[in-house]
């Protein structure tokens, strides 16, 4: 089937088709108004090395960072990540779902804290409340190691919580499985209609004319003359050729006539009408 074939089945099937469309067009709108639209916020914070660690150079804690932050801040994140920190933070407020991590290709103890949810400004907000929340918990890892003040590791806001922007590709993503799922289900249902309504060919019966005949027939018509009687062998009568029924498959193959019998019953008959119409000619 070409796509003219199918052209002509959806324009003939239009009233199948067009209900389908309509209600793939209503599908998607529900789908649109159903599922919430998702709004994500992010901060970027950094681990910075101690006062005491910065001293030999110059109090600058951008000079003096270590590998070891970036072990922290794994830590730190994990336990952000925590069963307890959630429940922690969303007795204070926290809205939606969040996720605190190492920042792809980190090439320092940088932290990603990202929130996302259906309300711009809970997001928002959620996103403050989260980055402030890690700081606090950075300071009570070392509080309960009884760490020095002047040797306690820092944390630094490098970019603070974003506008939350709307992520759509979960939405649409939704949107094009519907309209595909629509559309497949308006063309079955389309094919389907014209597969059950195109009339079926039919099977025309055998011509009686171009019946084989059988052996019986052939010596039945033999032995029969003219007048279908059994014709006497010295009554002097010349039977008629027998005109055969064409076969099937000898339909385009050209008959030859039979005329060698008539022929001799013509000359048969001019000699006896010769000797009636002249008896004074005989000696």
């Amino acid at each position: 089937m070409d796509l003219a074939e199918i052209a002509r089945v959806m324009r003939r099937r239009w009233y199948v088709l067009l209900p389908g469309l309509l209600v793939t067009a209503v599908l998607v709108v529900g789908v649109f108004l159903v599922v919430p639209t998702k709004y994500q916020s992010q901060s970027t914070v950094e681990l910075l090395n101690s006062q005491k660690a910065t001293v030999d150079f110059d109090g600058n804690p951008f000079l003096s960072t270590q590998t070891s932050l970036t072990g922290m801040a794994d830590s730190l994140a994990r336990n952000v990540n925590s069963d307890a920190a959630i429940a922690d933070l969303k007795s204070q407020g926290l809205t939606g779902t969040y996720v605190a991590m190492i920042a792809d290709n980190a090439q320092g103890p940088l932290m990603w804290l990202t929130v996302t949810g259906t309300d711009q400004a809970a997001v928002l907000k959620s996103d403050q409340l989260l980055t402030a929340y890690t700081a606090q918990r950075l300071q009570q890892f070392q509080a309960q190691q009884s760490v020095a003040a002047d040797a306690m590791i820092r944390m630094t806001t490098i970019v603070p919580p974003q506008n939350p922007v709307a992520q759509l590709k979960t939405k649409i993503e939704y949107l094009i499985m519907a309209g595909l799922l629509g559309v497949v289900v308006s063309m079955v249902g389309t094919f389907y209609v014209e597969a059950r309504r195109r009339p079926q060919p039919t099977v025309r019966p055998a011509d009686d004319e171009l019946a084989p005949v059988s052996a019986e027939d052939d010596d039945e018509d033999e032995d029969d003359g003219p007048d279908g009687q059994h014709g006497a062998a010295g009554d002097g009568s010349v039977p008629a050729p027998r005109q055969q029924r064409p076969r099937p498959q000898d339909e385009d193959i050209e008959q030859p006539t039979v005329q060698l019998a008539l022929l001799q019953s013509h000359e048969h008959g001019n000699q006896k009408g010769d000797r009636t119409k002249a008896p004074w000619f005989s000696p």
